[in-house]
């Protein structure tokens, strides 16, 4: 399912930019790095970090260099998945991305809808999969030149208040988007912390010593997209 297309009026790449100054801090997140709290525990995945919330399961899909492909959060049967872009520093583009996925959903049998939540206007959505529907609710937020895209999966997705402490991690996010210039809807780099990374590295080095055979590893997909988990 693609969900961000580099057609548009924001598909060329962003002018190298200037760093500036958030106008306001936020009261709530996600965040940008600039104004995020101090004193809160959070898993380091580069351009984003997650804070540490007992009772979520953070589930990261990493390729052998380390390279982060895909974070899901994880509460009883609901699931959020977290993708954060580059955007203009000029505008949002979290209502064309919302048509593009619209549009994604509608052309794979989904039925749809828009309804106002938290962070303004969402998606709701009923995705048809071989285990039969799947219920997603999907919301974007909209920060200085970055925007998250969550998506939640399961009884969150019509009952928010099933799994609460998804949202809290949502309103905890930190995006780290950087200076450096980017083409806008380009995937920001997410990797594993070092030291996880080292474990795995450790893992496949004693597996490839005992002749164990690796299962092969998907190459990053520069367009990360949602998919309904069956």
């Amino acid at each position: 399912m693609a969900i961000f297309s580099r057609g548009g009026r924001h598909a060329r790449a962003e002018e190298t930019p200037i760093p500036t100054a958030v106008e306001s801090a936020a009261t709530s997140g996600p965040y940008d790095v600039s104004d995020a709290p101090d004193g809160v525990q959070r898993l380091d995945l580069g351009s984003m970090q997650i804070p540490a919330v007992p009772g979520v399961e953070v589930r990261v899909q990493a390729g052998n260099e380390g390279v982060v492909q895909q974070v899901v959060l994880g509460e009883g049967p609901s699931t959020l998945q977290l993708i954060v872009v580059a955007a203009p520093r000029s505008e949002g583009i979290w209502d064309e991305v919302r048509e593009e996925v619209g549009a994604s959903l509608t052309s794979q049998g989904g039925q749809l809808q828009e309804t106002e939540g938290p962070y303004g206007v969402e998606l709701l959505a009923r995705v048809p999969t071989p285990n039969g529907p799947v219920d997603l609710r999907i919301a974007g937020i909209d920060g200085p030149r970055w925007m998250v895209q969550a998506v939640f999966q399961g009884p969150v997705a019509i009952t928010p208040s099933s799994a609460p402490l998804l949202g809290e991690c949502l309103r905890g996010l930190v995006v780290d988007r950087g200076n450096e210039a980017k083409p806008v809807k380009e995937p920001l780099p997410l990797r594993l912390p070092k030291d996880v990374a080292a474990q795995g590295a450790a893992a496949q080095g004693s597996a490839a010593a005992a002749g164990e055979a690796e299962p092969p590893t998907e190459e990053p997909r520069r367009r990360p997209s949602p998919r309904p988990r069956s």
